[in-house]
């Protein structure tokens, strides 16, 4: 049977409205309402439904709406008390910080004045209400045209709860989504400072001993360290994706999963789907991304024979494995690039994971980073539990973000090659300088982040990649002689080429021998023949890796 998809849809009204498949997640409302709280902060890695919860959260809680035709046959519509004490019963402003973004802090302040003058259009009736304060009303007038002062705009939220609460002579529940988002993309564009001050100002107030505030719930990424956000915040709780607290209701589980591919007649593809979707840990629970595989299953419907891809490559928020392995500064200390090595051949690391940052202090060192990538969802914590290590043991979750890790490691690679001063080692090519090839090759490799397990064709790309971009003629794996030497690097203008044999060694002490043995491969058949009367000059090299360690040995023919 076919099912339509709410692909890209984080409306809940608008899901249930179309008849869209929906995973009943409705269990959350309960678990929510029983706990004691006036704070609480959900953060989950993107992509794993935390801005569906929320709309969830609104349809059900908000006062202004009727809300039965959606929820029915849910599982919270069975129960009654629930129902009847909170379901429709409460004032709630729901705010997604999604779009407070900008390269500068003058252009996010703007989005950040243009989302509130949104909402408040939308609840106009609140500048007309006979109950609520005419001095907050002419505030309300100036958020609707933009215009509010920066202490009225700063402290927004609380104006808005206050109102609220006046006109419907209840308390106020605030849910606000994506919270961190400004401040990410401040630390990425270097006005984190003013971004962090407005934040602060909009949470303290609205947090702090509210009368007007019933319980706020709040979802980002990450914990921001509660000294820069949530100080003096009352009965605050955290969720953060090592609580088992809601570990079950913020992506899709073993059993979700099931019924997704029994309801669409899909289950012969499980295990592909485990193997490259599942992986994610929760509290003590594993857990699939509902994007991948709602995408795939999609995909699937339309043509079985779909394989498995990669559905985060295009979504936003990829840079940070790019900006870690970017940070050299960091690897001779930390090993880094060793460490991203283990993690792609399928290894774990063990490394000292904090939940408290702040986005001006992630790069500041190698355990924030790691920190990031695992909270972030593209590492995950294993399974294995052993008191006598010190640290989280972390591994790559699933195939998917594997192949997305070897995407970005390859063009890292690739755009280094291409930035790299190569004139040095051209001049040691040429002139027959083996020791020095050997070394500036050594170096390079050194510099790189291996993400073929030192495989035979990982030298070779490397090699080509080396010598790309350089303004000569390059063919690798040509038709020359008897076979297909290596790689080919001619020189039209000057009439001279060299012909590169590469090959692996299984250990150091063995690397002479296969240098050697690479230049009888190009004499015994006759790679050479092949170029021909076209150069007046032909060198030929035996080039041998070890690991990351590289001997060359040549002749001018």
């Amino acid at each position: 049977m076919t099912m339509m998809f709410p692909l890209g849809i984080d409306s809940f009204k608008k899901i249930r409205d179309n008849g869209d498949y929906y995973i009943d997640k409705t269990g959350f409302i309960k678990e929510l309402v029983s706990q004691n709280f006036e704070v609480n902060l959900i953060t989950r890695p993107r992509r794993f439904g935390k801005t569906l919860t929320m709309s969830m959260l609104e349809c059900f809680f908000d006062i202004s709406r009727d809300s039965r035709k959606e929820f029915e046959d849910l599982a919270i519509c069975k129960e009654k008390e629930i129902c009847g004490k909170w379901m429709n019963q409460w004032p709630t402003i729901f705010f997604t910080f999604k779009s407070v973004e900008g390269e500068d802090f003058e252009t996010a302040y703007e989005q950040w004045k243009a989302l509130l003058s949104d909402f408040c259009v939308a609840h106009r009736f609140l500048g007309e209400s006979d109950a609520v304060d005419p001095l907050d009303q002419e505030i309300f007038s100036r958020f609707v045209a933009k215009n509010g002062t920066k202490e009225e705009t700063n402290n927004a939220l609380f104006y808005l709860i206050r109102m609220m609460s006046a006109h419907y002579g209840k308390q106020v529940i605030l849910l606000i989504d994506e919270y961190d988002v400004p401040l990410a993309k401040a630390g990425d564009h270097g006005y984190y400072n003013e971004m962090l001050g407005v934040i602060r100002s909009l949470f303290n107030k609205a947090l702090k001993t509210n009368p007007f505030l019933k319980f706020s719930v709040i979802t980002g990424c990450l914990k921001i360290a509660k000294e820069s956000i949530f100080t003096g915040t009352n009965n605050f709780v955290s969720d953060t994706i090592t609580s088992n607290r809601f570990q079950e209701y913020i992506g899709f589980l073993e059993s979700d999963v099931r019924k997704i591919l029994e309801d669409t007649d899909l289950e012969a593809h499980a295990e592909e789907i485990r193997f490259w979707y599942d992986g994610y840990r929760f509290g003590s629970t594993n857990v699939y991304c509902p994007w991948d595989v709602l995408n795939h299953v999609a995909a699937l419907q339309e043509n079985e024979k779909t394989v498995p891809r990669s559905y985060w490559e295009n979504t936003s928020g990829n840079d940070i494995i790019r900006k870690f392995i970017e940070r050299k500064d960091l690897w001779v200390k930390e090993q880094i690039n060793e460490d991203f090595e283990i993690l792609l051949s399928g290894g774990s690391i063990v490394k000292n994971i904090t939940e408290n940052l702040t986005y001006d202090m992630l790069h500041s060192s190698a355990d924030n980073l790691w920190s990031l990538l695992y909270l972030t969802g593209y590492l995950t914590r294993t399974e294995r539990e052993n008191s006598d290590l010190k640290g989280t043991e972390l591994t790559i979750p699933n195939e998917e973000i594997r192949r997305l890790f070897h995407t970005i490691v390859k063009e890292w690679f690739e755009d280094q090659v291409k930035a790299a001063d190569k004139k040095e080692f051209f001049e040691a090519l040429w002139n027959l300088d083996e020791e020095k090839c050997s070394k500036i090759l050594s170096d390079m490799i050194f510099d790189t982040i291996s993400y073929h397990d030192y495989k035979e064709d990982f030298y070779h790309a490397f090699v080509v990649g080396i010598l790309s971009f350089s303004g000569y003629k390059i063919k690798s794996n040509a038709e020359e002689g008897e076979g297909r030497p290596d790689v080919i690097l001619r020189d039209e203008r000057n009439d001279r080429a060299i012909l590169f044999e590469i090959k692996r060694a299984e250990n150091k002490k063995a690397m002479e021998e296969k240098c050697l043995e690479a230049l009888e491969q190009i004499a015994s058949r006759r790679y050479v023949e092949g170029l021909g009367d076209d150069y007046d000059e032909v060198i030929v090299y035996g080039v041998c890796f070890y690991k990351k360690r590289c001997l060359v040995r040549g002749k001018k023919l």
